[in-house]
């Protein structure tokens, strides 16, 4: 598996973006989905990583968007097929790895409560919960989760 910096404006990562979108809308009400668009994450702020398997297919995604202080963990995804596969882990490592090369001090990032194995992922990595941070407000059906470096 090979992770680098690429655009999000791919039809594959737009199509795998769709995804999340699809699967997050069917999970949750609008109000608490906090999800940024393709024109947001071509923004100079943020980084995004592409995993891809060694015949070039998009495998997951994952952006950093750098808060001043801390980077905020947004849009991870890895396809259906091949969680469980280390890829979720591999992302996480770059964003981490970027974030410290950044200067930035904390990763943190907002998830739905009814995402059992990505919280379970971020936690394994290092995260524990927190109160909401940035411009989020408290909110039953999301959790908070920071991780220092």
């Amino acid at each position: 598996m090979i992770i680098n910096t690429e655009t999000p404006d791919q039809p594959e990562i737009r199509a795998m973006l769709d995804k999340l979108d699809a699967y997050c809308a069917a999970l949750y009400p609008a109000e608490s989905n906090h999800l940024m668009d393709i024109a947001s994450l071509l923004g100079g702020d943020v980084l995004f990583l592409v995993a891809r398997d060694v015949d070039g297919s998009a495998v997951g995604c994952a952006a950093l968007v750098n808060r001043g202080g801390y980077g905020e963990i947004k849009r991870m995804m890895v396809d259906e097929a091949r969680r469980g596969q280390g890829a979720g882990r591999k992302l996480l490592e770059h964003l981490a790895m970027f974030a410290r090369m950044s200067g930035l001090h904390a990763l943190k990032l907002e998830t739905g409560i009814h995402q059992p194995e990505a919280i379970a992922l971020y936690g394994r990595f290092g995260f524990t919960r927190c109160d909401p941070f940035g411009d989020y407000q408290p909110d039953p059906l999301s959790l908070f989760m920071e991780k220092r470096l």
